[in-house]
């Protein structure tokens, strides 16, 4: 049978833009509180920035040279860059229609107001004109552009504005200028007076823009902004630095082309017509914003807003168990393995496992992969502690992550200047695993401690993004590990694994056999069923292979958060696949693979998700949960966000999604499911005393206001 038609398949670039228009639906979800509504608001705009810096750049490079391959959905870079074009200007309308019909009246109902110039008193008047004065005006730099000065540079991302002007005594002769928004002062000023008032520094800017243009008299003034293409095109193979080629293409990818055009309803068409010109680009590319400007502002406006905390989500404890304040986190590994679950558990152990690495004695070495780290990261400041104290440390830093190249190569140089050995990655690859070994030596022999996780060793994103991480002293996975490691540094080819599967290759092919496996079991007359949970599901071979298990009787259960160019109800094909979509207050990033392997089943959790690049062009990790009430517990996990009926969309046969009937079924939000579990344990822990220990001093961490990552469903993927 034939499971690879064009019909069978969703093109990947519109399923992003689903998965969006997802997000957006949670920003006009009336169960959600208001100001979480705006942060999701927010949230849209730099997942659609993000995207058309990466996707719609890469589709347009292809374009340019003439590239006229169909993907498997049977659509041409062409096609698909005019199908995203008409759903991204939608989705720029109904942005802006929750924005100004919905979010801001609501805002309003509760006396929290952004103003405008004409709603100022003269207190809050006389404010801004002294702020512009004395603050913004040193900092503006007024650029013309004629014939003896050219258009300017307009940088990614920035914020402008245009002007048209005309030298006094001759409104004939006009002229076009442009101002850039320092983006060193607050986008959100907070005006005197009455709580809870605020202006944009753009429209202060253009009360008083005149001023920079003496003898003239400003006509018109609109702000603009551009987007361009960030695109990191790093030509490994002809470089023998890689860290040099990368922050050379940082310097560079500022200047790339523009993807799309923003400007404020109020620009005259005159205006609007220049700036296309002047920047190269179409009218395809313009977007006509009825409001303000790039609406990644709301976050900041939320944060600034005081004395409404029952407008944010609730804040809550995660879980510290107090047995960590009392033992070694090396004998409770030894003990049993430890499965966490973030942010419901508390991340800090993972920095823990670190700290006390680098202070025990027995510590040889300790190797670990990073893709992305925080900004002040202490598990970096620990591994160079351990460096300094004579440890033996080892970093794979993978100075290509998108959008974290600058952060990552910060962080390599600080390391190889704390004594660390650090790599840079490998030609080809990114190394996109999740993996952190301990090598100490017992009275019993040299043992290996691991972590193992589905999400990044970031203490910050830790506490939005919902990921699981193993705790294990498994002999087998130890040897495996360090045979990872010695391939990354080396020149090290390990004929087989014992008990972890590696990307490239080997991940794919394990999962194909693991649903010939089910496939086998189904065509016996047994019950098959496979559960899988992850980020996106994009890869060919593996959704046709899927389609061969559910035409062959396995059921399957999929949760995919984003992309999923799978197609569900096509009779005799997809008949047996339901997938999930989980959009809520966390961003969901774990992935959890499980096989009922003929009624023994087999459970395995990974970095990587069912996309080309992760199987293909990353080195990834997928291990298997071993002991049973960890297995259990990870599946116990799934089976709550597979019966979530407030936060899941459903994928219809039509393709689109829709909210769980929930007649006759209990109102089930997994995430709130958790986080009560979460909080229910805390209290247990501090209801039941400990014995005072100076081993650990750990402490159950406030959560802060948890928001959805702000980044695309590509974010921690790039």
């Amino acid at each position: 049978m034939n499971y690879q038609k064009e019909s069978y398949y969703t093109n990947r670039e519109l399923s992003w833009m689903d998965f969006n228009y997802r997000v957006l639906d949670e920003a006009r979800d009336k169960d959600n509180p208001l100001l979480e509504r705006v942060r999701f608001l927010g949230i849209t705009q730099s997942n659609l920035d993000e995207f058309f810096t990466v996707r719609v750049a890469s589709l347009r490079k292809l374009i340019s040279v003439n590239y006229t391959k169909t993907d498997p959905a049977g659509m041409t870079p062409t096609d698909q860059v005019t199908a995203i074009s008409d759903q991204a200007h939608e989705m720029v309308k109904r942005q802006y229609n929750t924005l100004n019909r919905s979010l801001m009246p609501l805002l309003e109902q509760h006396d929290i107001r952004l103003l405008t110039m004409a709603d100022l008193t003269d207190e809050q008047y006389n404010f801004v004109k002294n702020y512009f004065d004395d603050e913004l005006y040193p900092a503006l730099t007024p650029m013309a552009d004629d014939s003896s000065r050219p258009f300017p540079f307009i940088a990614n991302n920035t914020l402008n504005i245009a002007l048209r002007i005309y030298k006094n005594g001759n409104k004939k002769e006009r002229k076009f200028a442009t101002v850039q928004v320092p983006d060193v002062f607050p986008r959100v000023v907070i005006l005197p007076g009455a709580e809870n008032r605020f202006i944009l520094i753009e429209d202060i800017i253009k009360a008083f823009v005149g001023s920079l243009f003496i003898n003239y008299t400003v006509k018109e003034t609109s702000a603009y902004r551009v987007i361009r293409d960030l695109d990191l095109d790093v030509a490994e193979e002809d470089t023998s630095d890689l860290l040099k080629e990368v922050q050379k293409q940082l310097k560079m990818r500022e200047h790339g082309k523009v993807m799309r055009l923003e400007v404020e309803k109020s620009m005259s068409k005159h205006q609007r017509t220049r700036l296309v010109k002047a920047l190269g680009t179409t009218e395809s590319a313009l977007y006509i914003v009825n409001g303000p400007l790039n609406l990644t502002f709301l976050s900041k406006l939320v944060k600034s807003i005081t004395g409404h905390d029952d407008l944010n989500y609730q804040k809550y404890h995660a879980y510290y168990p107090a047995v960590y304040r009392e033992k070694s986190i090396f004998d409770l590994i030894k003990d049993h393995d430890i499965l966490m679950q973030y942010p419901y558990d508390d991340f800090q152990p993972v920095v823990d496992f670190i700290h006390e690495a680098a202070e025990d004695k027995n510590v040889l070495a300790i190797k670990m992969t990073l893709y992305r780290v925080s900004a002040d990261s202490p598990i970096i400041k620990y591994l160079g502690q351990a460096a300094q104290n004579g440890k033996q440390v080892t970093v794979l830093v993978e100075v290509k992550a998108r959008f974290d190249e600058e952060n990552n190569v910060h962080w390599a140089k600080k390391l190889e200047e704390m004594g660390c050995h650090v790599i840079y990655g490998l030609i080809g690859l990114k190394t996109h695993c999740k993996l952190a070994l301990v090598v100490r030596r017992e009275n019993e022999g040299i043992k290996r401690y691991m972590h193992m996780g589905t999400g990044n060793y970031n203490d910050v994103t830790a506490h939005f993004y919902t990921d699981l991480g193993l705790f294990t002293a498994d002999t087998d996975m130890g040897i495996d590990a360090s045979n990872i490691f010695n391939m990354l540094s080396g020149y090290s080819e390990p004929p087989y694994f014992h008990k972890l599967h590696i990307s490239p290759d080997g991940i794919r092919d394990f999962i194909n056999e693991k649903l010939d496996a089910e496939i086998a079991i189904a065509k016996a007359g047994r019950p098959a069923l496979v559960k899988m949970k992850m980020n996106s599901l994009s890869d060919p071979q593996i959704i046709s292979k899927l389609y061969e298990a559910s035409h062959a009787g396995v059921k399957i259960q999929l949760i995919i958060r984003g992309i999923c160019c799978l197609r569900t109800g096509i009779k005799g094909v997809s008949d047996n696949i339901e997938v999930h979509s989980i959009i809520g207050r966390l961003l969901e990033h774990s992935r959890i693979y499980y096989f009922s392997n003929d009624g023994e089943p087999q459970i395995y959790l990974s970095s990587a998700d069912m996309m080309t690049r992760n199987l293909n062009r990353r080195v990834e990790l997928l291990f298997p949960l071993l002991q049973p009430e960890i297995s259990d517990r990870a599946m116990t996990i799934f089976n709550t966000m597979w019966h979530d009926t407030v936060k899941t969309r459903i994928l219809q046969a039509d393709n689109t999604y829709q909210k769980c009937d929930r007649r006759g079924l209990p109102t089930l939000d997994s995430q709130n499911s958790f986080i009560a579990g979460a909080e229910k344990r805390v209290a247990a822990d501090h209801a039941t005393p400990t014995p005072t220990s100076t081993a650990h001093q750990f402490i159950p961490m406030m959560s802060p206001k948890n928001e959805p990552n702000p980044l695309s469903d590509d974010g921690d993927d790039q």
